[in-house]
C-alpha cells in the first residue's frame, strides 16, 4: 500500500478494536478483507459506518480498508466509525469541528459491567424468598 495519502486510525467500542486506513479513491470499503455489503447484513449497522463519511460529505472521495477483532456486529461498527472518524480528522483537521458536534470524536467508553459474586449478574440478584 502506497504511504502517501494514506491515513490509519484506530477506533474502540465496547470489546471491539478497529484498525482504519483512508486513501483518496472512489468509496469502495472493506472489512477484514470482503466486501463491507458482505461483512456486515444488517442495514442500520451500515448506516452506522457510513455516519463520519456523510457528514461531511466525503462518502465518494476515500477507499476504505479496516480490520476489525473482538465484540460483534454492533461494536465492530461503532469501532469502525470511531476509526474513520479520527482518520478523516487527520487528512483534514478542519472536519473536526463538524464530527465533533455530531459526537462522533470522543470514544463511546460504555462497556459490559461485570458479574458480581453473590448475585445473578451485575446488577440483579437471586430471587429473594422470605418462607
Amino acid at each position: 500500500m502506497d504511504k502517501e495519502n494514506v491515513y490509519y486510525a484506530t477506533g474502540k467500542r465496547k470489546s471491539s478494536i478497529a484498525r482504519t486506513w483512508l486513501r483518496p479513491g472512489n468509496g469502495e470499503f472493506t472489512v477484514n478483507d470482503r466486501p463491507m455489503d458482505d461483512y456486515f447484513k444488517i442495514e442500520s449497522v451500515k448506516i452506522i459506518v457510513k455516519q463520519p463519511l456523510a457528514l461531511t460529505n466525503t462518502l465518494g472521495s476515500f477507499d476504505i480498508k479496516a480490520r476489525v477483532t473482538g465484540g460483534g456486529f454492533s461494536g465492530q461498527a461503532g469501532a469502525i466509525r470511531h476509526g474513520i472518524t479520527k482518520a478523516l480528522i487527520l487528512a483534514n483537521p478542519e472536519l473536526r469541528k463538524a464530527l465533533k458536534k455530531a459526537g462522533h470524536v470522543r470514544r463511546d467508553a460504555r462497556v459490559k459491567e461485570r458479574k458480581k459474586y453473590g448475585q445473578k449478574g451485575a446488577r440483579a440478584r437471586f430471587q429473594f424468598s422470605k418462607r
